[in-house]
């Protein structure tokens, strides 16, 4: 496998900005058969899951913003896809869900103990959740980043990494 030292922020542009809040850029693409996350919400609302595809139908469920495991199970129709998210299965408006990219990360070789710490929010003062080697590859980015922190998913934990300390890997 080899591991090129690209900027971490170019690669996941489409996914997230550099921004005071974790914000995606862009909800889309909405992929067919692929886990989504619950973006483009305010953090104390949350995403109403429809019983179908129009705003005034049944509520059946209420999904966090950065939730991920939102499967979409096939084509949207117009601006309304249909989901499951383990748990229900409903209608969510595209707009509000964002595809997990495919790229996976590595540390870099300068990454210091400290940028191998998952948080538990992006800040250097946060719980640190795991430590991870400096070895540790497999690291898949989740579509939210705060200035230089981006939220990932690693070895079954969800948390935040310095950006800085991510190379991405490619074949």
């Amino acid at each position: 496998m080899l591991r090129l030292a690209l900027p971490l922020a170019a690669l996941v542009l489409s996914f997230a900005t550099a921004t005071a809040t974790a914000t995606p850029s862009a909800a889309d693409p909405v992929v067919k058969g692929a886990e989504h996350c619950v973006v483009n919400v305010r953090a104390d609302d949350r995403l109403n899951l429809r019983a179908e595809p129009v705003a005034g139908a049944a509520i059946r469920d209420r999904l966090a913003y950065g939730s991920c495991g939102v499967m979409v199970t096939a084509a949207c129709e117009g601006s309304w896809c249909p989901v499951e998210d383990g748990h229900h299965a409903g209608w969510v408006h595209r707009h509000y869900i964002a595809a997990l990219p495919e790229a996976e990360f590595c540390f870099t070789a300068a990454a210091n103990r400290d940028g191998r710490s998952l948080r538990a929010w992006p800040s250097e003062k946060s719980r640190v959740l795991a430590e991870f080697p400096n070895t540790q590859c497999g690291i898949r980015p989740l579509p939210y980043a705060v200035e230089d922190w981006q939220k990932v998913r690693v070895e079954g934990w969800e948390g935040w990494l310095s950006r800085p300390a991510l190379a991405h890997t490619g074949d």
